[in-house]
């Protein structure tokens, strides 16, 4: 057993740990992640604890470092090991994700050690959820919107999200549509001057949920683009994204993402602002998602010229800011 599984046993609390099979690479091939089987492992309960998942950060040699793509991210992954330091422990099954066993950083590499959440029940992926699976889905974000909800980015994205404009100005300057390049500021801050501020997930699409038995209940992985932010822009990210669903959907789940997030302010004893949180966020929602088809139209162009429905709305957003 070589040095680093022998780190990953001991972080697992395990004698033995074996590399499995490799779940996926990283974006732009900047590491794995793959499931690594333990033996001898007991978890404090007393229970089996027979796998762990590590995601190994490891820049591919070909990377310029002096680019800002790469500083983006090797700063996401550093972003992602403070978040499950310092802020993971304070999620709930309501709003569940995997529980950090180890972590360690050396330079741009590092090593997650996480909880394997097929084994804690949540073993089923969507590509496209059904209507109820998406209700699921932000019933989390709004869980997890409202127990972060004035807590400080500390240590993370000052503003979450991956598309966020301080970090895309490449794909802001090549936006063929002089009307939405211009507003893209005046979206980004608008969204930023939100009274009511949260940490977002930052990249909460379908496949960085995992589903339990029927859909009912979620976990969320993936999380190198937390950081502050006002919620409609996870939200908008799910319902008007690259896989947008129909209108009267959205507006159904919106207004199922509002009612948990009622529930959960007001379990919270923060019930007294949910009136003026709604407000606000529901008037942001239709900036969010033009924000989102801001940073669409740079990155793929030709993906964006197919968004019927995503141009009709930021049509719309750009007459109310005239």
């Amino acid at each position: 057993m070589d040095a680093e599984l022998r780190w990953i046993a001991a972080a697992a609390g395990a004698e033995r740990a074996r590399k499995g099979e490799r779940i996926q690479s990283l974006w732009g091939g900047y590491g794995e992640i793959v499931r690594v089987h333990l033996t001898g492992a007991r978890i404090r309960a007393g229970s089996d604890r027979a796998s762990v998942i590590v995601k190994r950060v490891e820049p591919p040699a070909r990377s310029r470092s002096d680019s800002a793509s790469h500083r983006r991210k090797v700063r996401s992954y550093h972003v992602e090991t403070t978040w499950y330091r310092t802020l993971a422990r304070r999620c709930d099954d309501a709003c569940r994700v995997p529980r950090l066993l180890d972590a360690k950083v050396t330079g741009e590499r590092g090593l997650l050690v996480l909880e394997d959440l097929d084994a804690a029940g949540f073993a089923e992926r969507r590509r496209r959820p059904t209507s109820a699976e998406l209700a699921s889905c932000l019933a989390w974000l709004a869980s997890f919107h409202a127990r972060f909800l004035g807590v400080a980015p500390e240590g993370l994205w000052k503003v979450g999200t991956y598309w966020h404009l301080a970090t895309r100005r490449g794909e802001l300057a090549v936006i063929a549509d002089a009307a939405l390049r211009s507003a893209a500021p005046t979206l980004d801050r608008r969204l930023r001057d939100a009274a009511f501020q949260t940490l977002v997930h930052g990249d909460p699409k379908p496949a960085n949920f995992c589903f339990a038995p029927g859909g009912r209940a979620v976990a969320a992985v993936d999380f190198q683009y937390v950081g502050g932010g006002c919620g409609m822009k996870d939200v908008a990210y799910l319902l008007a994204g690259p896989d947008a669903y129909d209108s009267q959907d959205e507006e159904r789940q919106l207004d199922g993402y509002f009612a948990h997030l009622r529930r959960a302010l007001v379990a919270r004893g923060a019930g007294g602002d949910a009136d003026a949180l709604e407000r606000e966020w529901r008037s942001l929602y239709p900036l969010a998602c033009a924000d989102y088809y801001r940073f669409l139209a740079g990155w793929a162009p030709g993906h964006w010229r197919g968004q019927t429905h995503g141009q009709r709305v930021v049509r719309d957003v750009l007459r109310t800011l005239a």
